[in-house]
């Protein structure tokens, strides 16, 4: 039967052909019997004439005979319906279904006919895939599919495939999955910012010589100077001032004080050299000047801005030609056209770009303000932190007025520098002596004051002189040791050396040991310190006024050396402290070295027992 129907078709189609040299093949499935082989259908094309028409020349509407409704009456006007047609596409290689609706007669000059022409398509519908293709649209276009790509949290790495741990840094669970959608061109923030900053800013098209950068550069210019004690400690932290074109990152936990810091620094950067925009993505103007008020900011050049659309922020950087750029923060703005919302790891990463190249490119400095994790991270990927020049970090207690600017990463100076503020109602103050906000007020008179000791410690290039108290406790065994401040390893381990070099019979579970102002003890110059106020504590005898220790303590009690010797002593002699107890090996050059200073006493000590003899037996 089928291959009756087939020789049938095909004698049917061709004498349809030598009748009608152009036929339009159609297609219609009975909705009685669905699974029954598809039967072809021939009619006519229709032909508009653009010259005069016959009056009696038949027209053909929509369908075949089996489909088209019956042609109109002789001498009447033909009705505008829609034409329908059912074709084969060759460049689609599917069966296409047309709708044509056709605009009303126009009537031209000489008394001719008018020419009825297509208006408008209304639709296309695709019955099916004639070739076996379907990778082709209806349209002749191939259909684009999204990429999909790995990221690695961590360090950048991407990987077309998931693996669950990052191949570059060997983190497990950071790679995460981004999506690449394929309508339109992909958006980055390199090519944002080289359309930003294209029509106002030279490229250069070639390399250019190692001489000739240094004859542009100008090393009296090379930073931005930031004066006054406030912009003394930035200062310090960032190296020497701000360099220009620097990408500068600033974290910290909420409320610790970030936008009052970068405020400050653009309220001086503005009074010194020139124009400074402020751009909030989480506050109105108005709220950034009752900051400003609250904070004394009076100068002119300092200009604000509310927006968190990073192009917006760059055509406004165009117009005024700012001398630095300031932005908070960067998880507030967004790039158009990047995945994700403002925040994620994509837009935060991409937004970055494009602020690097404009600062590069334009040798204006940016300062960005960034959110920390709960951890206490920079939130975002871990690529921010690479994208940058500069990552500070501020840090203070909620229940102190002190601040703590501490640089993690600087590529224009050292990452061991350490700034100190005071915040008060007129913002953050800088702090010429740090050391007053660890040391208190001795009282060498009062009883409890036993187990108090002075300890010089470096963070950078600047000592500090903390204090660190003892309280020993006896007959008490079931007493929890509690140590806070210092390493509980490098506790035990003074409290073990005390035990069996010094001789003092010391009950372990009954020993507390406190660092005052919340400060870490970590590096080992300090070792002298603790014993000092354990020994202090135990024999209940107080440390004369005016002493401090600086030595690391062995496993046979003897006292060694520790870096920068010669500044910690130069320090504490500053601060008025009349004498200083060292290793042995370093007391007659520290003593050279002080003799045309103030008189201070240098008293050298090989191990705990001659210091505990040269400071509790003599007192």
């Amino acid at each position: 039967m089928i291959t009756l129907r087939s020789l049938h078709l095909h004698r049917t189609l061709r004498f349809i052909s030598i009748r009608n040299p152009n036929p339009i093949i159609t297609c219609c499935i009975s909705p009685n019997y669905p699974q029954s082989p598809k039967k072809y259908h021939s009619t006519p094309q229709r032909h508009f004439s653009s010259t005069t028409a016959a009056a009696d020349e038949p027209t053909t509407y929509g369908w075949s005979a089996l489909h088209s409704p019956p042609p109109p009456p002789a001498g009447s006007t033909p009705q505008q319906t829609p034409a329908v047609q059912t074709v084969y596409d060759p460049a689609t290689g599917s069966l296409v279904t047309k709708r044509e609706r056709f605009g009303a007669k126009e009537p031209e000059s000489g008394g001719a006919k008018a020419e009825i022409k297509p208006i408008a398509e209304v639709g296309s519908r695709v019955y099916g895939d004639v070739t076996g293709s379907s990778s082709v649209r209806s349209s002749g276009i191939k259909k684009k599919k999204s990429r999909s790509v790995h990221v690695c949290s961590s360090c950048g790495y991407s990987d077309g495939q998931w693996w669950g741990t990052c191949k570059q840094c060997g983190e497990v669970g950071t790679m995460k999955r981004f999506t690449t959608g394929s309508a339109g061109q992909k958006v980055t923030g390199v090519r944002v910012s080289d359309n930003a900053v294209r029509s106002w800013v030279p490229r250069e098209a070639a390399p250019v010589k190692l001489t000739d950068v240094y004859d542009r550069v100008d090393n009296s210019n090379w930073r931005i100077p930031l004066h006054g004690e406030f912009g003394d400690e930035v200062e310090r932290v960032l190296g020497g001032g701000l360099v220009p074109g620097s990408l500068v990152l600033v974290g910290g936990d909420p409320g610790v004080g970030k936008s009052t810091l970068l405020l400050q620094v653009a309220a001086l950067i503005a009074e010194q050299i020139g124009r400074v925009i402020y751009v909030s993505g989480e506050e109105s103007v108005e709220q950034i000047g009752n900051r400003a008020d609250r904070l004394s900011i009076e100068t002119e050049a300092l200009f604000l801005h509310s927006s968190t659309d990073v192009e917006d922020i760059l055509e406004q950087a165009q117009r005024l030609s700012p001398k630095a750029l300031v932005i908070d923060s960067i998880q507030t703005v967004y790039l158009n056209g990047v995945t994700g919302s403002s925040g994620g790891d994509v837009q935060v990463k991409e937004c970055t770009a494009a602020l690097q190249r404009f600062a590069k490119k334009t040798n204006i400095p940016v300062l960005l303000i960034g959110h920390v994790t709960k951890t206490g991270d920079i939130a975002g990927p871990r690529v921010l932190e690479h994208i940058v020049d500069v990552v500070l970090y501020l840090e203070g207690e909620k229940c102190s007025s002190h601040r703590l600017l501490r640089s993690v990463k600087n590529r224009f100076g050292s990452t061991e520098e350490l700034g100190v503020f005071k915040m008060s109602q007129s913002g953050l103050q800088g702090i010429m002596n740090p050391s007053e906000m660890f040391l208190a007020d001795p009282h060498s008179d009062s009883d409890y004051l036993a187990g108090l000791a002075v300890a010089v410690i470096m963070d950078g290039s600047r000592a500090f002189l903390i204090e660190v108290q003892a309280l020993c406790v006896a007959g008490s065994s079931s007493v929890v040791r509690h140590v806070n401040g210092v390493q509980g390893s490098r506790a035990d381990m003074i409290i073990s050396v005390i035990i069996k070099q010094a001789g003092l019979k010391l009950q372990e579970n009954g020993i507390f040991l406190n660092v005052v102002s919340g400060v870490s003890l970590t590096e080992t110059a300090g070792d002298l310190a603790i014993a000092a106020a354990i020994c202090s504590s135990f024999l209940e005898s107080p440390i004369p006024r005016g002493i401090a220790f600086i030595a690391e303590v062995g496993l046979g009690g003897e006292l060694r050396m520790v870096a920068q010797l010669e500044k910690r002593v130069s320090t504490v002699a500053k601060l008025g402290y009349t004498k200083c107890i060292v290793p042995k090996l370093a007391a007659n050059s520290l003593s050279e070295m002080q003799g045309g200073q103030e008189a201070m006493e240098i008293v050298g000590c090989n191990n705990l027992k001659e210091m505990i003899n040269s400071v509790f037996t003599s007192n």
